[in-house]
């Protein structure tokens, strides 16, 4: 999956995909206020392609989420 989200990115360029809550936000005119944009805003790196970018990202989510739960399962199987 980590290898292929840049394909997923680069579709959903081709085909215009945005996201449903902020579709719905353009239609009712509400504006976007962001308190923290987090580590890598709508997938992307700085100085990167989208495509390398939708990779990097998906390295550093998938490592951070594997890293979470092998702590989680190490205080449980611990306690």
């Amino acid at each position: 999956m980590i290898v292929l989200s840049p394909l997923f990115a680069y579709a959903a360029e081709l085909v215009g995909y945005s996201e449903p809550l902020e579709n719905v936000a353009e239609m009712l005119g509400v504006e976007e206020k962001t308190l923290y944009e987090g580590i890598f805003p709508d997938y992307s790196v700085p100085g990167l392609d989208m495509a390398s970018g939708t990779l990097i990202s998906a390295i550093i989510g998938t490592l951070i989420t594997l890293g979470l739960a092998f702590a989680v399962a190490k205080a449980i199987s611990r306690g």
